[in-house]
């Protein structure tokens, strides 16, 4: 996946870190690239056997790190009989219906589109939370996951996924919802990792433990030991939580206690595991999740789309949580970009603190939530913030000696003209800025806002072929 190609990038009009408070900007303008790492920012004069990148009138990002996605769902965008509903009965009319639909072919194609779309948005690496099991499956998605990513050149994480016991509302439900044995789940982790994981800080593969959701797919004493084989193998941990009422409700009757509780109670918690979502959190849980240094994977987009709510990132953030940013599955996010992600975060986070405003006369001490969310915090969050609940530590920000993975975006468009702050652009503006260049690991992933040898139309047409295919294998089934 390295490269030998040496690059000075030259003129950029901002440069956006990653990291904190005054190291959050660089002034740039020129990055020097050296053997896929970052050799110097500032004024650069180019040396012999470099290749040039014009950034002028550009911004410059580290590549956004997506931490929470279900890849297989990009062929499942907007599908009618889930499109109003809430998140359970959404899981039964979409996903969980549309499962024993595809085969080894429409599952190649929804990675290649999801993997695509993110690229396109700026995305270097990619964690999956791959949950598409049942007993002898006919394709092996972990390979296909791992070989459309190197394909195109981006990082990426396979969140081992699946069910050891399934919801009630999947029991009467066929093949590909029976749930897998626990000892073979584990021996399919230990084959990823001896096949595909790298501990380095710059993998381009990693493989986490991850089943599906730790309160509904698997026993509290197969949680336990999944945590326990994790570590072994020097792994990280991966699951949903609390992305509903529900989750507290079904802790509460089944336990006694709320969701973060239970996974404390089985080892589920610590600097090497992070859940998606965490949306609905009592005090309580905010301060245990930071006393531990759980991380989170904010999904704005798919919880607006969801209607589950919106997690509080200042609150999980002062509390001692690490905040990054994932799409989560198209099918609850018709914009499973990391543009689209981070721009949804920057204005929901303010709108949350904003509808706590009260009156002055009621008791009220503020008027609104502007101060909420920056922009350099939402970067930070989709970026190194990501790096970190990865333990990618050698990725996420713009330093000298980082990988050298970085998005190059030009703001041609009328939406960012007049903008007094160009280096806010990609946020802010909302929308897909043109992608001079991204760069993972120093490789040229897209150049001049194409991915080269893909034929776009094509994958379109495809992809449409392939949906009318799914929704015909899904209504014989039914």
């Amino acid at each position: 996946m390295h490269t030998n190609t040496n690059w000075l990038i030259r003129n950029a009009a901002a440069i956006l870190t990653g990291l904190c408070g005054d190291q959050a900007r660089h002034a740039g303008p020129d990055i020097r690239i050296v053997d896929g790492r970052i050799a110097a920012l500032g004024p650069l004069t180019p040396e012999p056997g470099e290749q040039l990148i014009d950034a002028r009138d550009c911004v410059v990002y580290p590549a956004w790190v997506n931490t929470h996605h279900h890849l297989f769902q990009s062929l499942l965008k907007g599908e009618p009989q889930g499109l109003n509903q809430t998140l359970t009965p959404w899981l039964a009319a979409t996903p969980y219906r549309f499962r024993g639909a595809f085969d080894e072919d429409s599952f190649r194609l929804a990675a290649r589109v999801g993997l695509v779309e993110l690229v396109r948005s700026g995305c270097g690496t990619v964690a999956d939370h791959h949950y598409l099991y049942y007993p002898d499956m006919p394709f092996d998605g972990a390979a296909i996951l791992f070989e459309e990513a190197e394909a195109l050149g981006v990082r990426f994480v396979l969140c081992r996924g699946g069910a050891t016991q399934t919801r009630q509302l999947e029991a009467e439900l066929p093949q590909a919802l029976r749930p897998e044995r626990f000892d073979a789940y584990l021996a399919d982790v230990e084959r990823l990792v001896a096949n595909y994981h790298d501990p380095a800080g710059d993998a381009w593969r990693r493989v986490v433990m991850a089943p599906t959701t730790a309160l509904h797919s698997t026993s509290p004493e197969e949680l336990r030991e999944s945590a326990d084989v994790a570590r072994r193998l020097g792994i990280r941990l991966h699951s949903h939580l609390s992305e509903t009422v529900d989750y507290l409700d079904a802790a509460r009757a089944r336990f006694g206690m709320t969701p973060v509780q239970f996974c404390a109670e089985q080892g589920w918690v610590g600097s090497d595991v992070w859940f998606a979502h965490l949306v609905k959190l009592l005090p309580e849980e905010i301060r245990l999740l930071g006393e531990t240094g759980t991380g989170i994977a904010s999904c704005p987009q798919s919880n607006g789309r969801l209607g589950s709510g919106i997690a509080d990132l200042p609150a999980l953030e002062a509390a001692g949580v690490t905040v990054s940013l994932g799409v989560d599955g198209a099918a609850s996010n018709e914009a499973a970009d990391m543009q689209s992600e981070a721009h949804a975060a920057w204005l929901l986070q303010r709108a949350r603190k904003g509808e706590r405003a009260q009156p002055r006369y009621d008791g009220g001490a503020f008027e609104g939530g502007a101060d909420a969310a920056r922009i350099e915090d939402v970067l930070r969050w989709g970026t190194a913030g990501g790096a970190r609940v990865l333990g990618l530590d050698a990725v996420g920000t713009l330093q000298v000696g980082q990988a050298a993975d970085l998005a190059i975006y030009r703001l041609d468009d009328p939406r960012y003209f007049g903008l007094h702050d160009p280096a806010i652009g990609p946020i802010a503006s909302g929308g897909r800025a043109y992608l001079q260049a991204l760069l993972v690991g120093g490789r040229r992933v897209v150049e001049d806002d194409r991915i080269p040898g893909l034929d776009m139309a094509e994958l379109g047409r495809r992809s449409r072929e392939a949906v009318a295919r799914l929704i015909q294998r899904a209504e014989a089934a039914a």
